[in-house]
């Protein structure tokens, strides 16, 4: 029974005939990886983790109202995605007002995309890959369509990256010095929105946060620098993604348990890391402050 269970989650006997056909997959997870480490930067220093998941309700209702009507899935998620930053960004402009409006949005697009897969007379399969990804789902089409998004989202992101750094870190003093921040706020939740419509179709509506925040936030556990974070975040998003690709591939299980775990172990581990760091650094501070004072006194 054990070895059955076991062999549901890692079987790499075919492993080799397998491998080719997820080449589509490994570089759509490699772009995911990208899109979602430079966005995770802003998702955690913005404090959106609740807005993403609002975003990836709604980009679940539009894939799945897509898939009953026969159209294309990426147009879905896309146009579901878009829908949810635009109302965000436009109505959210304070933390309480965008957690609210959120929170009316979730159950709202969560309802919309249950009762679309209830109506699709399709194979099960698709329709729970939606919600938890699929490791095969991406065809030629698909590929290139989220190529053109990654290109859009990261171009997007380079344009503003500084102003969106200043508005995003003390968006008041921004203001202030002619910054226009609720037009970059809106920018953002325009290409947060195409990152989470981008991670649907490979991790699952249910489990976007694992790429689009868990890396950057786990990134921020072991730096405060402004180039090692992105560059960090992407590294690890990297590996949960890709790395959770290749074991899903000997399995007869969803992609997500994989790249959700893995990301979740990178995070762990980083704040282990942080939290030594951060001790050691309180332990020292003492130390010298006390040899400073010792020598004062003398």
């Amino acid at each position: 029974m054990t070895d059955d269970w076991w062999a549901r989650l890692v079987d790499f006997s075919d492993y080799g005939q397998l491998l080719p056909l997820v080449t589509n997959s490994l570089v759509a997870g490699s772009l995911l990886a990208l899109v979602g480490g430079l966005v995770g930067v802003f998702v955690v220093q913005r404090d959106l983790a609740f807005a993403v998941h609002g975003v990836s309700e709604l980009s679940f209702a539009g894939a799945s109202a897509a898939l009953l009507f026969s159209l294309d899935v990426s147009l879905g998620a896309v146009a579901g995605s878009l829908v949810a930053a635009l109302l965000i960004g436009l109505l959210g402009a304070r933390a309480r007002e965008r957690n609210s409006i959120v929170g009316v949005l979730m159950p709202f697009g969560l309802g919309l995309g249950v009762l679309a897969l209830a109506l699709y007379p399709g194979r099960a399969a698709n329709k729970f890959g939606l919600l938890t990804g699929q490791i095969v789902a991406v065809d030629d089409a698909r590929l290139t369509a989220m190529v053109a998004i990654a290109a859009v989202v990261v171009g997007g992101l380079l344009v503003v990256w500084r102003p969106l750094t200043f508005a995003s870190v003390d968006p008041d003093v921004a203001a202030a010095r002619g910054v226009p921040t609720r037009a970059l706020s809106l920018v953002f939740m325009l290409l947060l929105g195409l990152a989470v419509a981008m991670a649907v179709q490979i991790v699952g509506a249910l489990l976007v946060l694992s790429l689009l925040i868990t890396p950057a936030a786990a990134a921020v556990r072991v730096t405060a620098s402004p180039v090692w974070v992105p560059v960090l975040a992407v590294l690890f998003a990297q590996v949960s993604a890709v790395g959770g690709i290749l074991l899903a591939l000997g399995a007869s299980v969803p992609i997500s348990p994989y790249v959700t775990t893995i990301s979740f172990a990178i995070y762990l581990a980083c704040r282990f890391v942080g939290g030594r760091r951060a001790r050691r650094g309180w332990v020292r501070r003492p130390a010298r402050q006390a040899a400073a004072g010792g020598t004062i006194a003398g």
